[in-house]
């Protein structure tokens, strides 16, 4: 019984707290200072009209439309469909992961496809797939010839 009324007056006190806690004394609150140490921001500006994201003021899009290449950026990968590769293979991070250009192959003839190796694949782009190698733009190989 003795630990009951203990654990009531502890829920109490804490509630007590809880609720007065970042008041400053003028009845608002005071915003708690993130983890990175900024305070959050609650308020709306000042001046609505200088806002930044206010829907009159187009934004520039941040990524270039497909087909284009953003000067010193990365290059964008050639549409999904049939596509024709040329290099030479390098090893991923990840063992049995061979990579193209960039290109992470996926399938074709091993003997053909080995590390080092100059050669000629043609396949089709995944970006969606999901593998185990952690790098490289998925190509799954239909066909490869060494150059």
């Amino acid at each position: 019984m003795r630990t009951l009324r203990l654990a009531a007056v502890a829920l109490v006190a804490v509630a007590a707290l809880s609720a007065c806690g970042g008041q400053d004394g003028t009845g608002t609150t005071t915003p708690t200072p993130t983890a990175t140490g900024a305070a959050p921001v609650t308020d709306q500006p000042a001046n609505p009209s200088t806002s930044p994201t206010d829907p009159a003021t187009p934004t520039p899009a941040s990524t270039p439309p497909r087909g284009t290449i953003k000067p010193g950026g990365p290059t964008l990968p050639p549409p999904v469909g049939g596509t024709e590769l040329t290099g030479t293979i390098v090893a991923g991070v990840e063992p049995n992961c061979l990579l193209l250009d960039g290109y992470l192959l996926i399938g074709g003839p091993r003997d053909v496809l080995a590390v080092g190796a100059e050669v000629t694949v043609s396949g089709r782009v995944q970006p969606g797939m999901m593998t185990t190698c952690q790098q490289g733009t998925p190509f799954v190989v239909e066909a490869a010839r060494r150059s």
